[in-house]
């Protein structure tokens, strides 16, 4: 069945088996108030400078000893020996403590990881808006910044993989443009017309691809009507497709502080997902990510 509230996915993963998150440079007391927060739905090892996590564990009001706690060795990037968690599985995803996000990134993609996979790494939103029938996805808004037709290609890839884990059969894409035809001194619409060929024909499998699309005609079958789209889901997408970041960033912050969703994201691409959540993430968006990694992880 496929998942289509937060409260459905936390429930789903309770009722399977139990995984682990990775915290890569975990002396970061926000970072462990999520984990510690996620008890119930996850278990974690702490990767770091030991002495240093227990002392944030301690200011939080925790017992050291209740943590597993990894001592990153002299010379080795965090990312990578987390990583090395994974393939000796102890681990099942990651999540960024305090570290750079440039800086956990380049150690995960480093070859002594063994975390790539050749694809693309993107961000996928996953938001619950209220009046909305179910989750929707908005990629990508927090990775790649003016991606060409090949990066869009991986970026929909990603986010239709993501959705299969989410018992999704065939995903339906939204190629979001500020037009509904395309206008060859717009590349937003020539991409978004070739993904949907690419969709139709099967070159780009188990998703369908619409566009170029605006996003009212997107969401409100009524508004496609009216202007006379004609478009088989209109009103029930799953993944929002944005020409570039800075439509996703604002999108997706405008679904969540502006229409009340609820948000959660990961970083999708390599051989397990990854929480990069910030420090100015609520706690409620923390939880809800660690959720979605341990349901992509299963």
């Amino acid at each position: 069945m496929a998942i289509k509230t937060f409260d459905e996915l936390v429930a789903r993963v309770k009722s399977g088996k139990r995984r682990t998150v990775a915290l890569v440079c975990a002396d970061d007391a926000h970072a462990l108030e999520a984990i510690i927060h996620a008890k119930d739905l996850v278990d974690s090892v702490l990767v770091g400078e030991k002495e240093k996590i227990e002392a944030v564990l301690v200011s939080l009001g925790q017992n050291p000893a209740d943590f597993n706690i990894v001592q990153v060795p002299e010379g080795m990037h965090p990312s990578v020996c987390a990583a090395k968690l994974i393939k000796e599985g102890k681990a099942d995803f990651l999540m960024k403590g305090k570290i750079m996000t440039g800086a956990m990134l380049k150690g995960v993609l480093d070859p002594e990881a063994e975390l790539r996979t050749g694809s693309l790494m993107s961000h996928c939103m996953m938001v619950e808006v209220p009046g909305y029938h179910k989750l929707i996805c908005v990629t990508d808004g927090g990775m790649c910044t003016y991606p060409d037709l090949e990066k869009k290609v991986k970026i929909v890839e990603n986010a239709v993989n993501f959705f299969h884990k989410l018992g999704y059969e065939k995903p339906n894409v939204a190629a979001l443009c500020a037009i509904e035809t395309v206008n060859p001194k717009m590349q937003e619409t020539v991409d978004a017309a070739e993904l949907k060929r690419m969709s139709l024909e099967g070159e780009l499998p188990d998703c369908y691809v619409e566009g170029p699309i605006s996003y009212d005609l997107a969401m409100v079958p009524e508004l496609s009507a009216i202007k006379g789209y004609e478009c088989p889901c209109t009103g029930d997408f799953d993944i929002l497709l944005v020409p570039e970041i800075v439509v996703g960033n604002v999108l997706g912050k405008a679904l969540v502080y502006t229409a009340g969703g609820r948000m959660a994201g990961l970083i999708m691409g390599c051989k397990v997902p990854i929480v990069l959540a910030s420090r100015g993430s609520s706690a409620e968006e923390k939880y809800y990510s660690l959720a979605l990694g341990a349901g992509f992880a299963g």
